[in-house]
């Protein structure tokens, strides 16, 4: 079911959300989470789209504040969606003019009750998450680095201001990666006397992963650049020889360790869905993504 309302107001969207359940057969909205979506015209497609499949698994209200037109005169628009994708709800919430500038006024009344919230900026991030309006009422906020011209920069924007409960896709994206890499190393191993991580220009996963295998291990890791896709080998330098994983296809990994028969690995690279997806399994504050935010900030002053 969708419905359109024009210059509307947020009294007017709550009553629609209402009418609609109750045309769904029951009262009962059924969420366990608000997620915020603060994006654009251009954007909002695949952000919904990703957070829609993600609501599969965690049945949310999405919110997505979209800023149109701010020399304008003020107005909302909202396109309410129930029941067309998933047990969810979808509010796609148009803002005109200086309405844009007070968007949280705007979605304060329409999170769901009692339940967390947690806020996406799949594109443009704000320096300091926890300070922004939209970010103050969520439990968790999501930015994704990758999206900025310059990654790296806005990695180390966002370690000055890091808060409890900020988290970043690009770190999401190094999940399969670290779990690799902590089981290849839960075994015994020779000393490490060096590291060295390899991946794109301009790919913040592998600045990430550098800073937190430097950080873990006592190691100089280096960030070195390959052609892609994604990062294609971490390797390390020891007494026996190079032990490396490389994955040139961004689909299977190979671990060649000194003395032992190489072996593969699946290790897909994975779409914005199920990084989404990921970041709603967990509220809590991430010590790790910290933790390697520190690091790299650290050896960056360096």
């Amino acid at each position: 079911m969708t419905i359109d309302l024009t210059d509307t107001t947020t009294g007017a969207i709550h009553e629609a959300l209402t009418q609609a359940r109750r045309r769904m057969g029951g009262p009962a909205s059924g969420m366990v989470l608000t997620l915020i979506i603060v994006t654009d015209e251009a954007e909002q497609y695949d952000a919904v789209r990703a957070a829609s499949h993600a609501g599969r698994e965690h049945p949310s209200r999405v919110l997505a504040v979209i800023t149109r037109k701010p020399k304008s005169e003020s107005r909302l628009d909202a396109e309410i969606r129930v029941g067309e994708t998933g047990p969810g709800e979808t509010i796609l919430l148009r803002m005109y003019g200086p309405l844009g500038q007070h968007a949280d006024s705007v979605v304060a009344p329409l999170l769901a009750p009692d339940v967390p919230v947690v806020t996406w900026w799949p594109d443009d991030a704000p320096p300091s998450p926890s300070a922004d309006p939209l970010g103050t009422v969520a439990q968790r906020r999501v930015t994704d680095a990758a999206a900025s011209d310059t990654p790296k920069d806005m990695l180390l924007t966002l370690a000055k201001s890091y808060q409890p409960g900020d988290t970043d896709l690009s770190w999401t994206r190094s999940t399969p990666w670290r779990s690799l890499l902590a089981a290849t190393l839960d075994q015994p191993y020779p000393e490490l006397l060096s590291g060295e991580v390899l991946a794109e220009p301009a790919n913040p996963t592998a600045d990430l992963i550098a800073a937190w295998l430097g950080s873990r291990l006592g190691i100089e890791v280096q960030r070195g650049e390959s052609e892609g896709p994604g990062i294609t080998e971490v390797g390390f330098n020891t007494p026996e020889g190079q032990v490396t994983i490389s994955r040139p296809d961004g689909r299977t990994a190979t671990l060649s360790w000194p003395g032992r028969p190489e072996r593969r690995v699946a290790l897909h690279r994975r779409d914005t869905d199920d990084l989404i997806a990921e970041e709603l399994r967990r509220l809590e504050p991430d010590e790790a993504y910290a933790e390697a935010l520190r690091a790299l900030a650290g050896g960056s002053a360096q």
